[in-house]
């Protein structure tokens, strides 16, 4: 499933195309995922595919295509401080993006039937945290993830602000699904080969919206056989944070605000110069002979000398634009962490800094 948008050359410019496609209509969704490279949840041998708009499947490890995901988080609306809830959860590479969005605050768990992708799913995030660059752009609900069967979670577990299902749900457990909302939540899941968004608008009252056709695997059933007992689920429970961690939250929210006052100060009241783009020329050609025969229409264009002399003169001018216009460097400058920075040169203990910043390894 995938292919609706052309191949990237990196990360970026695999989003560019599902802007300009209108699959990410939304600053926090585009945000999110210019923050996770989507190269790196994939086996390093099929990297050369990541930044195609098709799903990936080795073995039990599975990606959906970006125009799928970036569908399911702008369906989701999510917002800092909700609880989700991710049933075949994957690589994480969802889960991860939603955390970069519900914040400190949020809830972020995930259900995964096979042991070794949950494997390869905690190696992603720990990755993730400890050497992106754009880490600290965000406050992370960092997700937490168990084995089992989705259709098995125990009856007794919370609610959810946000639901989304990576696999075929048949019919049969479509209320099965609504029941895992709170009221006022949304679940995103494949049903009969409609990616649909419901609202729980209610305690009994729902309201679905299909957007688009997709072809998803199916749930896999649970399986009775050995023990003949159902082997529950139970999800993590919905921990309080500890005063040491609330703290560290505060003082990074602190430093990002004195580093946001001082770059508007710094670039008068953060009102940048423009860009300059190079002005292209539009060469406007003149028919001068339409010609019918059989329901086809040719034109053709008859020049003349001075045509000639003007177009050699655009040209001549767009090479003199393109001069002036040339950056002196080629390549641009490396991002800079101003966080990590801030926080090095403040007069704490080595240890203290190194909390604050999450023991990051850059």
């Amino acid at each position: 499933m995938g292919g609706a948008v052309s191949a990237g050359e990196d990360n970026d410019e695999l989003i560019d195309n599902l802007k300009e496609a209108q699959y990410i209509r939304t600053e926090l969704v585009e945000q999110a995922f210019r923050a996770i490279d989507r190269a790196d949840y994939y086996l390093e041998e099929f990297k050369d595919n990541a930044y195609k708009d098709l799903a990936w499947k080795h073995g039990n490890i599975h990606l959906s295509a970006p125009c799928i995901y970036s569908e399911v988080m702008e369906a989701l609306d999510l917002q800092p401080g909700l609880s989700f809830l991710n049933l075949g959860s994957g690589t994480g590479y969802l889960s991860s993006m939603v955390g970069l969005i519900l914040g400190p605050f949020g809830v972020n768990h995930g259900v995964e039937l096979h042991s070794d992708v949950i494997e390869y799913a905690k190696q992603k995030l720990d990755f993730f945290i400890k050497t992106s660059d754009s880490f600290d752009k965000f406050e992370f609900c960092e997700p937490s993830f168990v084995t089992g069967n989705c259709l098995e979670i125990s009856p007794d577990c919370t609610q959810y602000d946000r639901v989304y299902c990576g696999a075929g749900v048949q019919k049969e457990h479509e209320d099965y699904m609504k029941n895992l909302l709170k009221v006022g939540g949304i679940l995103v899941m494949p049903l009969e080969e409609k990616l649909t968004k419901i609202t729980r608008t209610g305690p009994s009252a729902w309201e679905t919206k299909k957007i688009l056709a997709v072809s998803f695997a199916p749930l896999i059933q649970p399986n009775h056989a050995d023990s003949g007992k159902s082997r529950l689920v139970h999800l993590p429970p919905v921990a309080v944070r500890s005063l040491q961690d609330l703290a560290r939250i505060a003082i990074r929210g602190t430093i990002k605000k004195i580093i946001h006052q001082e770059t508007m100060s710094r670039n008068g009241n953060g009102l940048k110069n423009p860009p300059r783009f190079k002005r292209r020329r539009v060469r406007r050609r003149r028919m001068e002979t339409i010609v019918f025969l059989d329901k086809e229409v040719f034109a053709s264009r008859i020049s003349n000398p001075s045509d000639d002399n003007n177009n050699c003169e655009e040209i001549e001018d767009e090479r003199r634009e393109e001069d002036e216009t040339k950056p002196s460097e080629l390549k641009p400058d490396p991002p800079v962490n101003f966080l990590r920075e801030k926080v090095l040169s403040l007069p704490l203990p080595d240890p203290l800094k190194y909390y604050l910043l999450y023991y990051r390894e850059k």
